[in-house]
């Protein structure tokens, strides 16, 4: 219960202190995502590569430090339970006019749960539920702008709005022909829509921020027209001038949610009011959980936060159990899962084969490289924490023998509760493997393409995947195929490709080992057929459209062109979607334009 008086004179300065804390931690966040338009501006893709990286780790070094201020000026492990509890209070008050309450209290939980020892983690001292509301928080500072600007065009005005929409961000950088690529949004607008009539209420509603990512900046809005709404998106690119063109025309959920995909780099948005635009973006992506749309936009511990809510409240509605998940089991991973909950629960074994020369800490740095590396919407973001208790009576015993036997040294049974003290949560998908043992003819074909394109893609962002066998990668409800086990990856820069030496005798030739000297970074593409190809429908598809993956050619020209400092295009749509085409019938665009 919490105290009926705030009796202790420690409580409201610890409960200052915090958001002291909490509000550093914020305005560098906020200054990180606003020098994104500079960057951006001035074509530094290396720097918005290494700002999105240092950015993820703000949040943890801001922890430390309110850990560190508590320690040195409060002596905060003399605090009485009791004092703990009029902190809270005091912090609720201090967040009743804050703009980002439901981030404050996630960071208060983040600091507590480093002191307090787990027996004290419920609602008397941490926030198992929000206690502020965010409905309807604006920013109210006379200099500000809202979360979203309305306009109001005509049918005969929405061409010059479109342009005013687009200018209103005021990037320095000229466009190529903006005139010219307003023209291909309405005309992509038109074929979306067909001809419609104009309500009384028709406006376009643009979110005020820019939403960059590597190499894009990305006007985000929706069309209102009576009650129908159309969200829309539109990529902002350079070309090789620095000038710049509107990509393509993204419209409908499915689309923004290709572009807000948990397999995607999380967004730089330069935001006041955090949850305006969670909700401004959930009225657009209903499907989408509130807590991917955090993580989206760099918020994602309060990600973390908002998705462990979610499961909580999902344990209490359901009733099935936890189960060792379906597939070929992993070498170094557990996989489990709760078939009513679209995610997998991912424990590191205690005790790997020979043939896994790594180490649990080797592994967790795997992960935290792809946490911090653009992911290119193919590998699929992983929350990690630490000490969850799960219920047992959920678990099926098969899976309690399991992780007894594979992951003793995580696994603590307390009364009613099994306490895993390191996990990793990923998005549930079919595995690889398993779509393709089920699929027809032309599922096959789609699916292997997919998978050669992803490849494509992680060798584009400096990835190596390692291990490239169907189990590893899985494919989402939009059938697009994405990674997921990281154990084997690294930097496409730091391997050494090489082509299978010519053997020099016949029992060279004849041996069944290899008989050539291989380095711990050497690969070699022509030996990755035997592994992939064994199904005479799959290798068809694949030697058609991606034999150059055998070719060591391919990946060594990849990784010099890295090395040389060039940042590859990846878009988080189709190729054929792009107006590329178009502008190159345009007299006014140059021949050499590109992106």
């Amino acid at each position: 219960m919490f105290p009926h008086q705030l009796t202790d004179s420690r409580a409201f300065d610890v409960a200052q202190a915090l958001l002291d804390g909490f509000n550093k931690h914020y305005r560098l966040f906020r200054e990180a995502s606003r020098a994104a338009k500079a960057r951006f501006e001035e074509a530094d893709w290396h720097g918005q590569q290494r700002a999105q990286r240092e950015r993820i780790e703000f949040y943890d070094r801001r922890v430390d430090e309110a850990v560190e201020r508590l320690q040195k000026e409060f002596d905060i492990g003399s605090l009485s339970m009791d004092a703990w509890q009029q902190a809270k209070l005091h912090y609720i008050g201090l967040l009743t006019n804050h703009h980002q309450p439901e981030l404050a209290e996630t960071f208060f939980n983040s600091v507590t749960t480093k002191i307090l020892h787990r027996s004290y983690f419920r609602n008397d001292f941490i926030f198992v539920r929000p206690a502020i509301s965010t409905e309807y928080i604006e920013n109210d500072e006379p200099a500000s702008l809202p979360t979203y600007r309305a306009y109001y065009p005509t049918r005969d005005t929405l061409h010059d709005t479109l342009l005013r929409v687009v200018t209103n961000f005021q990037l320095k950088n000229d466009f190529e022909d903006l005139g010219r690529d307003v023209d291909h949004v309405l005309s992509a607008l038109h074929a979306h829509t067909g001809e419609v009539r104009l309500r009384a209420n028709f406006q376009i509603q643009v979110l005020s921020s820019l939403f960059f990512r590597n190499k894009g900046a990305y006007v985000v809005g929706k069309i209102v027209n009576g009650f129908n709404e159309t969200p829309f998106a539109l990529p902002i690119l350079h070309t090789a001038g620095k000038r710049l063109v509107i990509d393509t025309a993204l419209f409908g959920e499915d689309d923004l949610l290709m572009l807000f995909s948990f397999a995607r780099a999380y967004f730089m948005v330069e935001m006041e009011v955090p949850s305006a635009y969670v909700q401004f973006l959930r009225s657009m992506m209903p499907r989408k959980p509130r807590s991917e749309l955090y993580s989206a936009l760099g918020l994602q511990k309060q990600g973390k936060n908002i998705f462990y809510r979610d499961f909580l409240y999902h344990l209490r509605h359901s009733s099935d159990h936890f189960r060792i998940a379906p597939g070929i089991k992993g070498m170094v991973m557990l996989v489990f899962d709760l078939p009513s909950f679209p995610y997998v629960f991912k424990v590191i074994k205690d005790t790997f084969p020979p043939q896994k020369d790594t180490t649990r800490e080797q592994i967790q740095g795997k992960y935290l490289l792809v946490k911090n590396h653009d992911r290119v919407g193919r590998m699929a973001d992983t929350l990690e924490y630490s000490n969850v208790a799960f219920p047992r009576q959920r678990f099926e015993d098969a899976l309690v023998d399991e992780l007894r036997r594979e992951c003793a040294s995580l696994l603590e049974e307390d009364g009613d509760a099994l306490v895993i003290r390191h996990v990793y949560i990923e998005r549930r998908m079919i595995p690889l493997n398993i779509y393709l043992h089920d699929a027809t003819a032309r599922q096959i074909e789609s699916a292997v393409i997919e998978y050669g394109n992803a490849i494509k893609d992680l060798v584009a962002a400096n990835i190596f995947p390692g291990d490239m066998l169907w189990k590893n990668f899985g494919v989402t409800r939009q059938g697009k195929v994405v990674f997921y086990d990281y154990d084997e990856i690294e930097y496409l820069t730091d391997c050494n490709f090489r082509r299978v030496p010519a053997p020099r005798t016949e029992e060279e030739e004849l041996s069944g080992e290899v008989w050539y000297p291989v380095g711990p970074k050497d690969v070699f593409p022509e030996t990755f057929g035997p592994f992939l190809l064994g199904n005479p429908s799959v290798r068809e598809v694949f030697l058609k459209h991606h034999a150059d993956l055998l070719d060591p050619a391919f990946w060594q020209g990849h990784k010099e062109r890295i090395l040389a400092g060039h940042v590859h295009d990846v878009f988080p749509y189709d190729a054929h979607r792009r107006f590329a085409h178009l502008r190159r019938r345009s007299p006014l665009a140059p021949a050499t334009a590109s992106t």
